[in-house]
């Protein structure tokens, strides 16, 4: 169906109106108005590979042309307008919602001039000295911020450490709770009911609680989604240390589902609507690095509380201890949350735009800083309130084959980030090394050693993911994951019990290390850049229900697998998806890394054939370059297009037509 829509060009089946679609048709050669693209590069159209598609990409419907227009103009929909527009417009917006005093004013014109291009501060006539040096030291000195802001960053490290913490208590815990509830006995009836409770807040995370994610936001805000959410984490960590049989843990650990689902898209989120641009992507990252953390601190958790003896009239001390000790950090984000401001962004889209200027004040050092932030967040949420796609957002996504690509390589990864298998050693990894033949201490302390190495190996992903880029990354790391899981399944074989457990135990830290740098950080990142602004809240819900179904999959089914297929079979399996990982990613997943949303654009309208025969192609390149050290030139696959404007001033068309009504 997608490739009789590319040829076809029948608008009625892509959602387009059609006057925009005919307006695009008018106004089809490059524009030279601020904002727009040049024309492709010379001498791409050269390369032997690169002519199928670029014939192809000259045909292009007036509709997708329709929809890359309107996406453009989320990227930036201040590219149009001039500096003395920007400055009217920004002194309007101050007046029309009643914004401070003059000074207020002033900082709204200037501000609506700096929102349109950020780094151009130089060229704004206005701004005193201060105000320059302040906005050059976004770029020359980024993590110069105000010290509420860094409360801010605390604020959500903290909460990836509730997440990481959550996951991994229940490792060292279910040794010891799995005996006392009577399903240690490894029948099947056991091994089922084990992956049960293990996966009971993933269960609950992907058919509820990542669903709440937006009414809780529209609700209570971010600050106040956060709140909940940690109570209902403290909650849960709490009752699971108090219950006596394995259908009440269950519904403690289900109950923690609604904590996990809704923090982990919303923090994330909360970060990107406070932070400044120049640091915003950073800080995105590091949720990755400190949910590392997190289950760093629960293996801690486990060793903190292994040695604690049973107290008169209550059984199994140490496993409670360790089950609600997840609630620390939980209750430390409740006690301090609100000392932190609310996101602008969402007091603009509740129509509190007073509040959203205050609350952004607290998180910029100047006035200017938060005025062009607080214009741009309104003017991006109006642009989106006028778009008409005639389908809903969900079938764009299902429908538009751009749409369609994007939401097929971020399944992949969101995909193969669990079956990947590093949340059987998260979630196992202390039974699998008391498999091996270590005693319990000992499969403690391994335990800990696997995540203390995927915290420090998550640290320098900050850097490789923008350096080597993210499907660079995914090509090199899932080969190295599956021989890793090989190794390890293999060395269950070892005869010796000193050369069996330091290779079972190498072969796992040898999988942290390349998981932590690869599959680790991508996902979320790719998920997040892949889709169109238009439809990105409902393609991250979809890709945050996807990791969190399949984090149900594989924790439920991993006792009975390692009961059916032994070690060497289980480690196997995951091996063998790794390499499946390898090949989806090679066919059928496009590079992002530094591409702007127009680029984005091209690099998803590669027909998913071409694409894959360039993959396929890529296989005899690397042999060619890397190991015969021939000197071969790269393919280039992707051609830019231009982005087109409508001519005319639009300010000046809005301000008439509001003239009009008045009259």
């Amino acid at each position: 169906m997608a490739d009789s829509i590319e040829k076809s060009g029948d608008n009625s089946h892509l959602g387009v109106h059609q006057t925009e679609v005919e307006r695009v048709g008018r106004h089809s050669q490059p524009s030279s108005r601020p904002g727009s693209r040049p024309g492709s590069r010379p001498g791409m159209a050269s390369r032997q590979h690169s002519v199928a598609y670029t014939s192809r990409a000259n045909s292009i419907t007036a509709a997708e042309r329709a929809r890359r227009n309107l996406n453009a103009k989320l990227a930036n929909p201040l590219a149009e307008y001039s500096h003395a527009e920007l400055e009217e417009m920004g002194a309007e917006y101050a007046h029309k919602y009643y914004i401070g005093d003059a000074s207020d004013v002033r900082a709204f014109r200037l501000g609506a001039v700096l929102a349109r291009n950020p780094a151009a501060y130089d060229s704004v006539k206005g701004l005193d000295e201060e105000e320059l040096e302040i906005l050059r030291k976004e770029y020359t000195n980024r993590w110069s911020q105000p010290k509420l802001l860094y409360l801010v960053i605390i604020l959500c490290s903290l909460c990836a450490a509730v997440q990481g913490m959550d996951e991994t208590v229940v490792n060292g815990g279910q040794i010891f709770y799995t005996v006392q509830f009577g399903i240690d006995n490894g029948d099947e009836r056991s091994t089922w009911l084990t992956g049960l409770l293990n996966s009971a807040p993933y269960l609950c995370c992907a058919f509820m609680g990542c669903w709440l994610t937006i009414p809780f936001n529209n609700l209570f805000g971010r600050r106040g989604t956060i709140f909940l959410t940690c109570t209902f984490s403290a909650l849960a960590c709490f009752w699971q240390g108090f219950v006596n049989t394995w259908w009440s843990m269950f519904v403690a650990r289900f109950f923690l589902g609604f904590g996990i689902g809704p923090k982990s898209a919303t923090v994330p989120i909360y970060a990107a609507e406070t932070t400044p641009p120049a640091i915003r992507g950073a800080l995105v990252m590091q949720w990755q690095m400190w949910t590392a953390f997190g289950i760093m601190f629960g293996y801690v958790a486990d060793l903190v509380f292994y040695h604690v003896p049973d107290k008169h009239n209550i059984t199994g001390l140490r496993w409670r201890l360790m089950m609600a000790s997840a609630m620390l950090p939980a209750v430390i984000v409740v006690m301090f949350v609100f000392m932190c401001p609310e996101s602008p962004r969402w007091y603009v889209s509740k129509g509190r735009h007073s509040r959203a200027y205050e609350s952004m004040c607290k998180l910029r050092y100047s006035k200017i800083q938060a005025a062009r932030d607080v214009f741009y967040m309104h003017t991006l949420l109006e642009a989106e309130a006028k778009m008409k796609l005639g389908q809903s957002k969900v079938m764009e996504i299902i429908n538009v084959p751009r749409n369609r690509r994007a939401m097929i390589g971020s399944e992949i990864v969101m995909f193969m980030q669990q079956f990947c298998g590093v949340n059987v050693i998260a979630y196992y990894s202390s039974n699998i090394f008391l498999n091996a033949g270590f005693s319990t201490i000992s499969a403690l302390s391994a335990s800990l050693g696997f995540g203390i190495i995927n915290w420090l190996f998550a640290i320098p992903a900050i850097y490789t993911i923008d350096t080597f880029g993210r499907r660079n990354l995914l090509l090199t790391t899932f080969p190295l994951m599956a021989l890793a899981l090989l190794f390890t399944g293999f060395s269950f074989w070892i005869p010796g019990k000193t050369a069996h457990v330091g290779c079972i135990a190498l072969g796992i830290y040898l999988f942290g290390i390349v998981y932590s740098p690869g599959e680790g950080p991508v996902p979320f990142t790719y998920s997040a850049e892949a889709y169109p602004l238009y439809v990105r809240a409902y393609g991250m819900s979809l890709a945050t229900a996807t990791t969190w179904f399949f984090n149900f999959v594989l924790s439920i089914t991993w006792p009975s697998l390692l009961k059916r297929f032994k070690p060497q079979g289980a480690f196997g399996w995951y091996a063998a998806w790794n390499v499946v990982g390898f090949f989806l990613v090679l066919f059928f997943l496009p590079e992002t890394k530094g591409k702007t949303l127009e680029e984005l654009d091209q690099v998803f309208s590669v027909p998913t054939h071409i694409h894959a025969a360039y993959g396929a192609r890529q296989v005899p390149y690397f042999f060619k370059r890397y190991l015969l050290r021939m000197d071969v030139e790269p393919e280039i696959l992707y051609e830019e297009e231009s982005v087109d404007y409508e001519p005319g001033t639009r300010w000046e068309r809005e301000r008439e037509h509001r003239d009009d009504k008045v009259v």
